[in-house]
Protein backbone atom coordinates (compact mmCIF):
# COMPACT_ATOMS: atom_id res chain seq x y z
CA UNK A 1 0.00 0.00 0.00
CA UNK A 2 1.38 3.38 -0.94
CA UNK A 3 2.62 5.66 1.99
CA UNK A 4 2.85 8.72 -0.51
CA UNK A 5 0.52 11.55 -0.63
CA UNK A 6 -0.90 12.65 -4.22
CA UNK A 7 -1.91 15.92 -5.06
CA UNK A 8 -5.13 16.59 -6.70
CA UNK A 9 -5.24 18.56 -9.52
CA UNK A 10 -8.66 19.51 -9.34
CA UNK A 11 -8.29 23.41 -8.46
CA UNK A 12 -8.71 24.69 -4.74
CA UNK A 13 -9.46 20.80 -3.48
CA UNK A 14 -6.11 20.24 -2.05
CA UNK A 15 -5.14 16.80 -1.36
CA UNK A 16 -6.86 13.69 -3.13
CA UNK A 17 -6.05 10.94 -0.67
CA UNK A 18 -6.36 7.44 -2.76
CA UNK A 19 -5.49 5.20 -0.12
CA UNK A 20 -6.33 4.09 3.68
CA UNK A 21 -2.34 4.64 3.95
CA UNK A 22 -2.52 7.73 2.59
CA UNK A 23 -5.30 8.98 4.65
CA UNK A 24 -4.12 7.52 7.92
CA UNK A 25 -0.64 9.17 6.98
CA UNK A 26 -2.21 12.68 6.71
CA UNK A 27 -4.65 12.16 9.73
CA UNK A 28 -1.74 11.12 11.98
CA UNK A 29 -0.02 14.67 10.62
CA UNK A 30 -2.71 16.75 10.79
CA UNK A 31 -3.51 15.46 14.74
CA UNK A 32 -0.03 16.14 15.69
CA UNK A 33 -0.34 19.93 14.37
CA UNK A 34 -1.27 22.92 15.44
CA UNK A 35 -4.18 22.98 12.35
CA UNK A 36 -6.00 20.44 14.00
CA UNK A 37 -9.07 21.35 15.76
CA UNK A 38 -9.32 21.14 19.81
CA UNK A 39 -11.53 18.18 19.36
CA UNK A 40 -9.66 16.50 17.07
CA UNK A 41 -6.13 17.25 18.42
CA UNK A 42 -3.80 13.97 19.00
CA UNK A 43 -6.59 11.80 17.86
CA UNK A 44 -5.84 10.50 13.96
CA UNK A 45 -9.29 8.17 13.72
CA UNK A 46 -11.11 10.62 14.45
CA UNK A 47 -9.51 13.20 12.09
CA UNK A 48 -9.72 10.46 9.24
CA UNK A 49 -13.49 10.02 10.20
CA UNK A 50 -14.05 13.61 9.98
CA UNK A 51 -12.39 13.57 6.44
CA UNK A 52 -14.18 10.66 5.55
CA UNK A 53 -17.67 12.00 6.43
CA UNK A 54 -16.48 15.50 4.60
CA UNK A 55 -15.88 13.88 1.56
CA UNK A 56 -19.31 12.57 1.45
CA UNK A 57 -20.69 15.55 1.06
CA UNK A 58 -17.79 17.44 -1.28
CA UNK A 59 -15.47 18.63 1.28
CA UNK A 60 -11.51 18.76 1.16
CA UNK A 61 -9.59 16.76 3.58
CA UNK A 62 -8.71 20.39 5.28
CA UNK A 63 -11.98 21.82 4.82
CA UNK A 64 -13.39 18.67 6.46
CA UNK A 65 -11.50 18.64 9.23
CA UNK A 66 -12.63 22.76 10.48
CA UNK A 67 -16.25 22.16 8.70
CA UNK A 68 -17.35 18.63 10.92
CA UNK A 69 -17.65 19.06 14.35
CA UNK A 70 -19.34 15.49 16.41
CA UNK A 71 -21.39 16.63 19.02
CA UNK A 72 -23.15 14.49 21.55
CA UNK A 73 -21.50 11.07 19.55
CA UNK A 74 -23.01 13.01 16.38
CA UNK A 75 -21.32 14.08 13.18
CA UNK A 76 -22.81 17.58 12.57
CA UNK A 77 -21.52 20.63 9.83
CA UNK A 78 -21.16 24.14 10.93
CA UNK A 79 -23.58 26.59 9.73
CA UNK A 80 -21.43 28.16 7.14
CA UNK A 81 -20.35 25.26 5.71
CA UNK A 82 -23.90 24.19 5.19
CA UNK A 83 -24.87 27.21 3.31
CA UNK A 84 -21.33 26.68 1.57
CA UNK A 85 -21.85 23.61 0.00
CA UNK A 86 -25.79 24.39 -0.64
CA UNK A 87 -24.85 27.78 -2.34
CA UNK A 88 -22.11 25.54 -4.61
CA UNK A 89 -24.68 22.79 -5.48
CA UNK A 90 -25.97 23.49 -8.95
CA UNK A 91 -29.62 22.98 -7.68
CA UNK A 92 -29.24 26.10 -5.86
CA UNK A 93 -31.25 29.39 -7.36
CA UNK A 94 -30.12 31.92 -4.75
CA UNK A 95 -30.32 31.68 -0.83
CA UNK A 96 -31.94 34.73 1.15
CA UNK A 97 -31.54 35.45 4.70
CA UNK A 98 -33.11 38.46 6.90
CA UNK A 99 -34.18 39.80 10.60
CA UNK A 100 -37.90 40.91 11.19
CA UNK A 101 -38.49 43.18 13.52
CA UNK A 102 -35.82 43.09 16.57
CA UNK A 103 -35.43 42.14 20.86
CA UNK A 104 -38.02 40.12 22.07
CA UNK A 105 -39.99 40.38 18.25
CA UNK A 106 -37.46 39.47 16.19
CA UNK A 107 -37.52 36.52 13.88
CA UNK A 108 -34.90 34.91 11.41
CA UNK A 109 -36.02 34.48 8.29
CA UNK A 110 -34.14 31.97 5.50
CA UNK A 111 -35.29 31.64 2.09
CA UNK A 112 -34.18 29.24 -0.12
CA UNK A 113 -35.04 28.34 -3.73
CA UNK A 114 -34.05 24.91 -5.45
CA UNK A 115 -34.40 25.32 -9.36
CA UNK A 116 -37.03 24.24 -10.65
CA UNK A 117 -39.35 24.38 -7.67
CA UNK A 118 -42.03 26.58 -8.41
CA UNK A 119 -41.57 28.11 -4.60
CA UNK A 120 -38.58 29.07 -2.13
CA UNK A 121 -38.27 26.87 0.95
CA UNK A 122 -38.73 29.39 3.91
CA UNK A 123 -38.21 28.86 7.71
CA UNK A 124 -38.36 31.35 10.31
CA UNK A 125 -37.31 31.18 14.03
CA UNK A 126 -38.54 33.88 16.35
CA UNK A 127 -37.41 35.04 19.63
CA UNK A 128 -40.40 33.90 21.20
CA UNK A 129 -39.40 30.12 19.93
CA UNK A 130 -35.98 30.12 21.88
CA UNK A 131 -37.65 31.21 24.86
CA UNK A 132 -40.04 28.07 24.74
CA UNK A 133 -37.10 26.01 23.71
CA UNK A 134 -35.15 27.21 26.97
CA UNK A 135 -32.73 28.77 24.63
CA UNK A 136 -33.04 32.57 24.76
CA UNK A 137 -30.70 34.08 27.34
CA UNK A 138 -28.34 30.70 27.89
CA UNK A 139 -25.10 31.18 28.51
CA UNK A 140 -22.42 31.33 25.51
CA UNK A 141 -23.56 32.57 22.16
CA UNK A 142 -27.39 32.63 22.68
CA UNK A 143 -26.56 35.68 25.84
CA UNK A 144 -23.63 36.85 23.22
CA UNK A 145 -25.06 36.91 19.73
CA UNK A 146 -28.54 36.44 20.20
CA UNK A 147 -29.44 37.06 16.42
CA UNK A 148 -26.71 35.45 14.95
CA UNK A 149 -27.87 32.55 16.40
CA UNK A 150 -31.40 33.07 15.56
CA UNK A 151 -30.36 33.00 12.01
CA UNK A 152 -28.23 29.99 12.22
CA UNK A 153 -31.38 28.13 13.31
CA UNK A 154 -33.49 29.21 10.21
CA UNK A 155 -31.02 28.93 8.52
CA UNK A 156 -30.62 25.09 9.29
CA UNK A 157 -33.71 23.84 9.06
CA UNK A 158 -34.80 25.99 5.29
CA UNK A 159 -30.78 24.17 3.78
CA UNK A 160 -32.08 21.05 5.70
CA UNK A 161 -35.69 20.89 3.72
CA UNK A 162 -34.60 22.07 0.37
CA UNK A 163 -31.36 20.65 0.31
CA UNK A 164 -30.97 17.33 1.79
CA UNK A 165 -28.93 15.57 -0.63
CA UNK A 166 -26.41 17.89 -0.63
CA UNK A 167 -26.24 17.86 3.29
CA UNK A 168 -26.84 14.24 3.60
CA UNK A 169 -28.57 14.69 6.64
CA UNK A 170 -26.02 16.38 8.69
CA UNK A 171 -27.55 18.72 11.39
CA UNK A 172 -25.87 22.22 11.70
CA UNK A 173 -23.18 22.20 14.95
CA UNK A 174 -25.11 25.16 16.35
CA UNK A 175 -27.83 23.88 16.78
CA UNK A 176 -26.72 20.11 17.81
CA UNK A 177 -25.35 22.20 20.70
CA UNK A 178 -27.95 22.97 22.05
CA UNK A 179 -29.65 19.65 22.58
CA UNK A 180 -29.28 17.54 25.73
CA UNK A 181 -27.15 15.45 25.88
CA UNK A 182 -28.69 11.67 26.46
CA UNK A 183 -28.50 10.87 29.98
CA UNK A 184 -26.53 7.36 30.76
CA UNK A 185 -29.07 4.51 32.07
CA UNK A 186 -28.49 4.31 35.86
CA UNK A 187 -28.11 0.64 36.58
CA UNK A 188 -30.31 -0.18 39.85
CA UNK A 189 -28.18 -1.03 42.76
CA UNK A 190 -28.20 -4.47 43.87
CA UNK A 191 -27.81 -5.55 47.47
CA UNK A 192 -26.64 -8.71 48.51
CA UNK A 193 -27.81 -10.59 51.70
CA UNK A 194 -27.64 -13.81 50.94
CA UNK A 195 -25.78 -15.83 48.25
CA UNK A 196 -29.99 -16.66 46.80
CA UNK A 197 -31.32 -12.92 47.61
CA UNK A 198 -30.76 -10.01 45.44
CA UNK A 199 -32.81 -7.14 46.02
CA UNK A 200 -32.98 -4.05 43.44
CA UNK A 201 -33.28 -1.00 44.86
CA UNK A 202 -36.58 1.79 43.87
CA UNK A 203 -34.49 4.26 40.95
CA UNK A 204 -34.55 7.73 42.16
CA UNK A 205 -37.80 9.50 41.13
CA UNK A 206 -37.38 12.04 37.91
CA UNK A 207 -37.82 15.82 38.58
CA UNK A 208 -40.28 16.32 35.34
CA UNK A 209 -39.98 20.08 34.08
CA UNK A 210 -42.91 21.94 33.48
CA UNK A 211 -42.34 23.08 30.00
CA UNK A 212 -44.24 20.20 27.51
CA UNK A 213 -40.82 20.90 25.20
CA UNK A 214 -38.57 20.10 28.06
CA UNK A 215 -40.97 16.71 29.26
CA UNK A 216 -40.65 15.74 25.49
CA UNK A 217 -37.18 16.24 25.17
CA UNK A 218 -36.40 14.17 28.70
CA UNK A 219 -39.04 11.22 27.38
CA UNK A 220 -36.98 10.89 24.29
CA UNK A 221 -34.11 10.57 26.43
CA UNK A 222 -35.26 8.25 28.39
CA UNK A 223 -36.87 6.23 25.83
CA UNK A 224 -35.36 2.90 25.52
CA UNK A 225 -36.85 1.43 22.46
CA UNK A 226 -38.62 2.52 19.11
CA UNK A 227 -42.40 1.48 19.97
CA UNK A 228 -41.50 4.30 23.06
CA UNK A 229 -40.21 6.84 20.59
CA UNK A 230 -43.06 6.17 17.97
CA UNK A 231 -45.67 6.78 21.16
CA UNK A 232 -43.84 10.20 21.79
CA UNK A 233 -43.60 11.08 17.75
CA UNK A 234 -47.14 10.84 18.03
CA UNK A 235 -47.90 13.01 21.22
CA UNK A 236 -45.50 15.58 19.33
CA UNK A 237 -47.35 15.76 16.39
CA UNK A 238 -50.68 16.03 18.60
CA UNK A 239 -49.21 18.73 20.67
CA UNK A 240 -48.12 20.44 17.25
CA UNK A 241 -51.83 20.00 15.80
CA UNK A 242 -53.10 21.97 19.23
CA UNK A 243 -50.57 24.77 19.33
CA UNK A 244 -48.56 23.94 21.50
CA UNK A 245 -45.38 23.08 19.91
CA UNK A 246 -43.98 25.68 17.44
CA UNK A 247 -42.88 24.13 14.01
CA UNK A 248 -39.54 25.20 15.16
CA UNK A 249 -39.87 23.09 18.21
CA UNK A 250 -41.62 20.14 16.35
CA UNK A 251 -38.61 19.94 13.87
CA UNK A 252 -36.01 19.95 16.97
CA UNK A 253 -38.34 17.27 18.57
CA UNK A 254 -38.71 15.69 15.55
CA UNK A 255 -34.85 15.42 15.07
CA UNK A 256 -34.03 14.21 18.63
CA UNK A 257 -36.56 11.05 17.61
CA UNK A 258 -34.68 10.50 14.48
CA UNK A 259 -31.08 10.53 16.33
CA UNK A 260 -32.34 8.80 19.62
CA UNK A 261 -33.87 6.08 17.00
CA UNK A 262 -30.49 5.49 15.27
CA UNK A 263 -28.92 4.73 18.62
CA UNK A 264 -31.37 1.94 19.54
CA UNK A 265 -31.09 0.06 16.40
CA UNK A 266 -28.75 -2.44 16.62
CA UNK A 267 -28.74 -2.60 19.85
CA UNK A 268 -30.35 -6.50 20.54
CA UNK A 269 -30.30 -6.63 24.35
CA UNK A 270 -32.73 -3.73 24.42
CA UNK A 271 -35.34 -4.55 26.41
CA UNK A 272 -39.31 -3.84 25.33
CA UNK A 273 -41.61 -1.69 27.13
CA UNK A 274 -45.41 -0.60 26.90
CA UNK A 275 -44.99 2.16 24.12
CA UNK A 276 -48.30 3.50 26.32
CA UNK A 277 -45.69 3.60 29.69
CA UNK A 278 -43.79 6.54 28.01
CA UNK A 279 -46.49 8.42 26.75
CA UNK A 280 -47.99 8.59 30.30
CA UNK A 281 -44.45 10.02 30.90
CA UNK A 282 -44.89 12.66 28.63
CA UNK A 283 -47.99 13.54 29.91
CA UNK A 284 -47.05 13.99 33.37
Amino acid sequence: MSTEISTNTTPARGLALATMGEAMQFASMVAKSDFAPKDFKGKPESCLLAIQHGAEVGLSPMQSLQSIAVINGRPTIWGDAALALVQSSPACEYVREFMEGDGDQAVAVCEVKRRGYPAPTTARFSMADAKRAGLAGKSGPWSQYPSRMLALRARGFALRNAFADALRGLVTAEEAQDYPAAEPVKEPVVIRTKPATVVKSKPEPVVVPDDPAAKARLAVSRATTLEMLDAIRTLVDKRASEGVFTDAVKAELVDLIHHKAEMLIGDSDTEHFDAAEVEAEARA
